[in-house]
């Protein structure tokens, strides 16, 4: 059986070793990327799955000042998109991570 010191030294251990894979797994969703699209690909917003917004692409087709409320629901909308996938790729990388942790059921991280 073991002694109270050597659970308490497998416990800290443990967390050492969730708190690594947790900062490795926030490196890798600022490097997965997505891109949100409105308008039929008119409007493209890429980001990270951390959410962090990369780029806006707008079609020439979309530059016309008497349709600016247009293009700013189709911005809008992309950026939303991107959000979700983003959010979608997120949860997929921390469920990868958290599948291998000895983890009591229920029991979720704070991502």
């Amino acid at each position: 059986m073991k002694s109270m010191e050597e659970m308490i030294k497998a416990a800290q251990e443990a967390a050492q070793n969730i708190q690594q894979q947790m900062e490795q797994a926030q490196a890798t969703l600022d490097v997965i990327q997505v891109e949100g699209v409105s308008g039929g690909g008119l409007v493209k917003v890429r980001a990270t799955a951390k959410g962090r917004i990369l780029n806006v692409a707008l079609d020439d087709s979309l530059i016309v000042p008497a349709e600016k409320g247009m293009l700013e629901d189709l911005i809008t909308a992309a950026f939303n998109d991107a959000r979700e996938k983003a959010d979608a790729a997120s949860n997929a990388e921390m469920s990868k991570m958290s599948s291998g942790l000895p983890l009591p059921p229920g029991f979720k991280l704070p991502f």
